[in-house]
């Protein structure tokens, strides 16, 4: 009924990397995860950033609701977006989904 001195202690030091082993899969499932999944959405979301920064007035864009219209103005966190003529909307900058052509800043003669 009870374990021998002897007996308790063989089966101690086997333990030990069988119980590594057993995380092995796991650990392994993580980078899989984390590759395949959690670092492209890290960088989807960096290039979202970006471009949300880089708006600027006169600039093409669709909201995440599906509209279509041209940036008239840039404050701090909106925008004010020309949707047909005389009518415009403010926006949240991060609403934007997509920029369908942007303006080129005017190049300097000299």
């Amino acid at each position: 009924m009870f374990a021998t001195p002897a007996f308790a202690q063989a089966s101690g030091g086997a333990g030990t990397g069988a119980a590594f082993a057993q995380f092995i899969p796991l650990i392994l499932i993580f980078a899989i995860m984390y590759f395949l999944m959690i670092r492209p959405q890290q960088k989807r979301v960096k290039q979202h950033r970006a471009m949300v920064e880089a708006l600027k007035k006169g600039d093409q864009v669709v909201t995440q609701g599906g509209i279509l219209g041209k940036v008239t103005s840039v404050r701090d966190d909106e925008l004010e977006v020309e949707i047909a003529q005389g009518v415009k909307v403010r926006i949240v900058r991060s609403t934007v989904s997509q920029v369908l052509s942007k303006t080129e800043p005017v190049a300097a003669n000299g």
